[in-house]
């Protein structure tokens, strides 16, 4: 997994807990290089669910919760960054939508070894789009974080329901009347 996943989780950590607590999360994961992540690293996706299962012991947040709540993290995260995929696209769908035709396309060149997560359209109509997540990871608790977190960026009320597969999620986002 890219480092920067991890770079990130630790900044929302210490963020929305403390320092300190960063500091215990880590230390508490027994990681061999110490939790000294580079963004540009790749690392074991294990590393990840370790340290959230550790933020959970620590601040008696349920996993799921600080996971959905990564994903939101990260959707601020990328607005920062890479503020011109968001303001290329006028509604959140245009940008959900353009996540592996474009986006991910982006990401493997600047990092071939990049294992990205799979995004398609499902059915896209007015107010409307159905969405399949798929990744090996099974991370879709963070994807469903990352696009309630575009969602409110662009500030448009959506409802966004998910179904849990074997292989990923399903969202059905429905822009509220």
């Amino acid at each position: 997994m890219l480092g920067m996943v991890f770079t990130e989780f630790i900044e929302m950590v210490e963020a929305r807990f403390s320092p300190e607590v960063a500091d215990d999360v880590l230390a508490d994961a027994g990681l061999s290089h110490g939790g000294a992540y580079t963004a540009v690293g790749y690392y074991p996706a294990d590393e990840l669910r370790t340290m959230v299962d550790g933020l959970s012991r620590r601040t008696g947040r349920p996993v799921d919760e600080l996971v959905r709540a990564f994903g939101s993290h990260l959707a601020q995260r990328f607005s920062q960054a890479h503020g011109q995929y968001f303001s290329a696209h006028r509604h959140p769908f245009d940008l959900i939508a353009a996540i592996d035709g474009h986006i991910h396309v982006e990401v493997r060149k600047l990092y071939p070894q990049a294992q990205l997560p799979q995004f398609d359209v499902l059915e896209r109509l007015p107010g409307r789009m159905r969405l399949r997540y798929r990744s090996e990871r099974r991370l879709h608790l963070l994807a469903l974080g990352l696009i309630e977190g575009v969602i409110a960026w662009y500030g448009r009320p959506c409802q966004v329901a998910m179904t849990t597969l074997e292989d990923g999620a399903e969202f059905l986002l429905e822009e509220a009347p």
